[in-house]
């Protein structure tokens, strides 16, 4: 147990060579043995985009009903990706998704925003986790129970393999159907990360406040925060775009209002 505890403030960083072909549940079963259970799994999607929200699920897996195939979204298939968080939602022990708009990306940084979504995404869960395991290095302050980094954690833990999944097609979602309102933009394809289109997009016809991330690059230096698209029906359109998580029958859903 107090091994366990100390960890909760450290981070570790395997070699490369040690990382398994896939996440399996080595990490939640040696916890678990210390009495610590259940075991929720953290991680965030959208840290990188100019666009849109950050994130962030927690998933607690029932350790007899885990899905077949989890893995680092980034290293699946749109359709598995897809296939796989269905499964996720009608299986798992809870699920919740909370997220952080772009104005509160602003307000603080896109660290601070991506742990605080994580901290919400715990709190959220119908189920009370007695330890958590998070993607990366840092450690979402305030959380209800302990909690260890783990890098690269999507590739070595399935719980956190099964929050990347759940955060990366929610915000996918919410991207698309954004991308339906404000078709011009091209946010169904890119979902707001820096394709060429994007920017083309951006140069033409300026951020939309609320949505464009006016602290990231290039919005600092290229004076763009003069010509910001500010209507109120473009806020209208933002909001209605992320009221839902579009379809998915989670049981535990939280989103900041944007």
């Amino acid at each position: 147990m107090q091994a366990l505890l100390m960890a909760s403030s450290q981070s570790d960083s395997p070699p490369l060579f040690d990382l398994p072909v896939r996440p399996d549940f080595t990490i939640e079963w040696k916890i678990m043995r210390e009495g610590l259970a259940p075991v929720a799994g953290l991680d965030e999607a959208g840290r990188g985009p100019l666009a849109g929200p950050v994130v962030a699920a927690a998933v607690v897996l029932d350790p007899d009903r885990i899905p077949e195939g989890l893995d680092d979204s980034k290293r699946l298939t749109a359709e598995a990706r897809e296939r796989l968080v269905q499964e996720i939602f009608e299986v798992a022990a809870a699920v919740s998704v909370a997220s952080l708009c772009a104005a509160s990306i602003d307000e603080s940084n896109i660290l601070k925003a991506s742990l605080e979504a994580m901290r919400r995404a715990l709190d959220g869960l119908c189920v009370r986790p007695a330890y958590a395991l998070a993607d990366g290095r840092d450690i979402p302050p305030g959380l209800p129970c302990p909690c260890r980094a783990v890098v690269k954690g999507d590739q070595r833990s399935q719980s956190i393999a099964a929050a990347s999944i759940v955060a990366k097609v929610v915000r996918d979602r919410m991207m698309v159907r954004t991308g339906t309102l404000m078709p011009h933009y091209g946010f169904h394809s890119h979902v707001g990360y820096a394709t060429e289109r994007h920017r083309e997009a951006i140069t033409a016809y300026g951020p939309v406040t609320r949505l464009h991330r006016m602290s990231f690059s290039p919005f600092k230096t290229s004076g763009e925060e003069d010509r910001i698209l500010a209507s109120g029906d473009a806020a209208e359109l933002i909001a209605s775009a992320f009221s839902a998580a579009d379809g998915l029958n989670g049981r535990d859903a939280e989103k900041e209002p944007v």
